[in-house]
C-alpha cells in the first residue's frame, strides 16, 4: 500500500498492509530538536542546518532523508507564518534567557543555556474585563495571504508527488486554550464561572477568526486532503482541567460549530483530529458528539487512559493517533527491551480493525536516546504487520 492508502484505512476503520507511522506530521507528533539532531547521528546521517516548524515547542523539520529512512506514512501542511508581523517578536537573547512574543501577543522565554522549550511568562488579556476590552485588541489576521502561498503546492507534492497523507495544520492552538493562554489559567477559569459574557465573547471571538482561518485554508488545498487538525488540552495528568457540566455548557457549543463548519466547508470528506493530553476520558463522548474523529493522543500513563478499554469503548468512532509507547518513563528511561514490550502491548491494544496511526505521545523530547527510538520503531515495524 501506499502511505496514503495505510493512512486512509486507519482512518476508516480498515486493516492496511502495516499501522501507519507519523514522526513530523503535525506540531504535535515531532520531535524536539535536540533529539533530532542525536537521531540523526545515530542513524549515520550527515550534520546538517537544523530547520524549526515550531519555535516555541523547539520543534525540528523532521528532513526527508530521515522520512525515507523510518518509512514515515504523513506529510506536514503546516500555514506559512503571516506577512505581517503584528504583535510577534521573534526570540533575542536578554540576559540568560531567550524571549519572543507570538503573533497573539502572549509573551515566552527560555533558558540560553538547557533550554529545551519556551515557556509562557505573560499574557496580554490578563487584565481584560469586558467583551468591549476585546475590540480594542489588535487581534492577527487569520486569511493574511502569506499564510497560504504554498499550502496548494506542499499539499499536491504530499499526495501526488510522495504518496502520503497529510494533516492541514491550524493557524495556532485552539479556542479554550488560546484563550486560557491569553489571559492566564486561573483568570480564564475564574470568568467561565463568574464572568461568563467576557469568556463568552472571547472564545466567540476565536471560533470567528479559526471559521475564516479554515475557509480560506480549505478552499486553497482543494480535495486532497484527508485530515485536518484542531488542538486544546482539556485534561491534567490526573483529572480534567473542568467538569464535565462547565465543559458542556462553555467549550462544547464553539467546538460543535468550528467542527461542524469545517466538514461542511471541506470539498471532500475529510477526518477532525483532535489533540487533548491527559486524563480526558470522560470527554471523549462529548467530542465524539462534536464531530472529532480522531483523538490524539493517548496518554497512556494519565489517570483511566488504558488502551484496551479505549479501544473497546470508542474504537468504533474515534481513531487513535498516538499513544504507542509511553513517553514519559519508557520511551526515556526504559531500556531498550522495555521499550519494545510496551510497544507491543499498545499496538495490541489499538491497532486490531484499523483505526490507529502509530506515533509518540506527543513529541519526542531531548531526554529520550537515540537507542531507545530506534526500538520504538523498530517494534513498531515487527508488530504493526497486518499481514
Amino acid at each position: 500500500m501506499t502511505s496514503y492508502e495505510r493512512v486512509k484505512a486507519a482512518l476508516e476503520h480498515r486493516e492496511g498492509d502495516r499501522v501507519p507511522f507519523d514522526l513530523g506530521g503535525s506540531v504535535l507528533t515531532g520531535i524536539n530538536r535536540h533529539g533530532y539532531v542525536k537521531l540523526r547521528a545515530y542513524l549515520g546521517l550527515p550534520e546538517r542546518e537544523i530547520s524549526m516548524v515550531d519555535e516555541m515547542q523547539q520543534l525540528a523539520r523532521v528532513d526527508p532523508d530521515v522520512l525515507e529512512r523510518l518509512g514515515v506514512d504523513v506529510a506536514c501542511v503546516d500555514p506559512d507564518g503571516p506577512g505581517k508581523p503584528g504583535l510577534a517578536r521573534k526570540p533575542v537573547l536578554e540576559g540568560e534567557y531567550w524571549r519572543m512574543v507570538d503573533e497573539w501577543g502572549i509573551s515566552w522565554k527560555m533558558p540560553a543555556v538547557g533550554g529545551h522549550y519556551f515557556d509562557m511568562t505573560d499574557q496580554p488579556l490578563k487584565n481584560a474585563e469586558t467583551p468591549e476590552d476585546l475590540e480594542k485588541f489588535p487581534w492577527p489576521d487569520p486569511v493574511d495571504p502569506a499564510r497560504f502561498a504554498t499550502l496548494k503546492e506542499r499539499a499536491d507534492k504530499a499526495v501526488f508527488g510522495e504518496k502520503k497523507a497529510y494533516i492541514l495544520g491550524r493557524q495556532y492552538a485552539g479556542i479554550w486554550e488560546t484563550s486560557l493562554w491569553m489571559c492566564g489559567f486561573e483568570k480564564f477559569f475564574a470568568d467561565m464561572l463568574v464572568n461568563e459574557d467576557f469568556a463568552h465573547a472571547l472564545m466567540r471571538k476565536i471560533t470567528e477568526l479559526k471559521i475564516r482561518y479554515w475557509e480560506k485554508a480549505l478552499e486553497a488545498v482543494g480535495d486532497n486532503v484527508l485530515v485536518i487538525s484542531e488542538a486544546d488540552d482539556l485534561a491534567t495528568q490526573n483529572s480534567l482541567l473542568c467538569s464535565p457540566e462547565l465543559y458542556k455548557k462553555m467549550v462544547y457549543p464553539y467546538h460543535k460549530e468550528l467542527f461542524g463548519f469545517i466538514r461542511k466547508k471541506a470539498k471532500n470528506p475529510i477526518h477532525i483530529f483532535y489533540h487533548t493530553c491527559g486524563a480526558v476520558k470522560p470527554l471523549i463522548p462529548y467530542l465524539i458528539e462534536e464531530g472529532v474523529d480522531v483523538l490524539n493522543p493517548v496518554q497512556v500513563n494519565a489517570t483511566d487512559m488504558d488502551t484496551k478499554v479505549l479501544k473497546r469503548e470508542f474504537g468504533r468512532d474515534i481513531t487513535f493517533w498516538g499513544g504507542g509507547v509511553d513517553t514519559q518513563h519508557v520511551l526515556p528511561f526504559g531500556t531498550p527491551a522495555e521499550v519494545r514490550d510496551e510497544v507491543k502491548r499498545r499496538i495490541d491494544d489499538l491497532a486490531p480493525g484499523g483505526g490507529f496511526v502509530f506515533a509518540a505521545v506527543h513529541n519526542v523530547q531531548s531526554d529520550v536516546p537515540p537507542e531507545n527510538f530506534m526500538a520504538m520503531w523498530d517494534a513498531m515495524r515487527e508488530f504493526g504487520s497486518y499481514r
